[in-house]
């Protein structure tokens, strides 16, 4: 008499059936090769006399795999994060895996994230947006052999999709110095900060050097830093602007920032850009609807591909790369109403 299919069958059930071991039924459910013939169709007739059917996640677990990707993002509701996030899913949406997101909002909550994910049981492999990770951290990663890419922060070790942050910070200042400014205040992060961010930084650096090829006297007094909060970065900005002699136009770090020096110059009756030239960084969606010049880095673009190059190691296993590569994606001046030559 045959047996009945029941929900609660199980692979042991499989086993005692066939009369085999349970690592048998798994080399068959696995496809392996190390299974004689007669053993393999004894396990396929048991099989499909009780109905067994595996669970994914038993099963994935045997391979050691998760069909996860790992995302560790900083602020991840932030415009610039949110744009990112959205090239990532886009990538991901064809291939098997899926997304778990881990938000950083603190140092603990960074180490937390890679305890977790360092383990090598919760993810395929690991995508770090805008997050310099320390050295020590990338050998556990590496010795936890679990595959990773990092987006908008270099590492040596690791592969990498960038911009030129330098390159971009001149552009935005050159911009302002063509157009006849020569007070340009800067608005950007406080460093060091503990997240590792390193764009601001790279941005300022860009400032000083678009400054020092026109002639123009760097003056500390025109460079402020706080953090990447629009609220923050408005009160910074109200103390710029109420300067003796204060800028006639201001570069801030991020768009998110540039609408805080916006809004400043709006609760100072300051005209934009008849008496301030303000330009910004990222071209985030709420850009354009305000009119912002920025310079517009691939936000969508740093995501996606990013996310490319993780399933192509996965693709090959999850091998490490020998000689990781680093991608640089280009940068633009996108000009709109905010900028213009200074009042005579």
């Amino acid at each position: 008499m045959e047996s009945l299919p029941t929900i609660s069958t199980t692979i042991a059930d499989v086993a005692t059936r066939a009369g085999v071991g349970v690592a048998t039924v798994s080399r068959v459910l696995n496809r392996r090769p190390n299974v004689r013939p007669a053993t393999r169709a004894k396990v396929l007739e048991a099989i499909d006399a009780l109905n067994y059917r595996p669970s994914p996640l038993a099963r994935n677990l045997s391979l050691r795999r998760t069909h996860v990707i790992g995302v560790v993002v900083p602020f991840f509701t932030s415009p610039s994060a949110v744009e990112r996030l959205r090239g990532v899913a886009t990538a991901l949406a064809p291939s098997p895996y899926d997304l778990m997101l881990f938000d950083i909002e603190s140092e603990d909550r960074r180490e937390h994230a890679f305890e977790i994910f360092d383990r090598g049981d919760r993810s395929d492999g690991l995508l770090m947006i805008s997050l310099i990770p320390p050295d020590d951290e990338i050998e556990r990663l590496r010795a936890a052999n679990l595959p990773c890419v990092l987006v908008d922060a270099p590492h040596p070790n690791v592969p990498c999709v960038v911009i030129d942050d330098v390159r971009g910070g001149e552009l935005a200042t050159s911009h302002l110095i063509e157009l006849g400014h020569s007070r340009i205040g800067f608005l950007g992060d406080k460093s060091p900060d503990p997240f590792r961010f390193a764009s601001s930084l790279d941005r300022t650096r860009g400032y000083e050097h678009a400054l020092e090829h026109a002639g123009i006297e760097l003056r500390p007094e025109y460079l402020r830093e706080g953090t990447k909060s629009h609220h923050v970065a408005r009160s910074t900005a109200i103390d710029l602007l109420r300067l003796p002699q204060r800028p006639t136009a201001i570069f801030a770090a991020s768009d998110t920032q540039a609408l805080g020096v916006l809004d400043a110059a709006r609760i100072l009756n300051i005209r934009v850009p008849e008496e301030l030239s303000v330009i910004g960084f990222d071209d985030i969606e709420m850009a354009s609807h305000v009119g912002l010049t920025t310079v517009r880095q691939p936000l969508f673009e740093s995501g996606r591909r990013g996310t490319e190059l993780l399933l192509q190691m996965l693709g090959r296993g999850g091998q490490q790369l020998d000689d990781p590569q680093m991608e640089q994606l280009a940068v633009e001046i996108v000009v709109r109403s905010t900028t213009a030559a200074p009042a005579s």
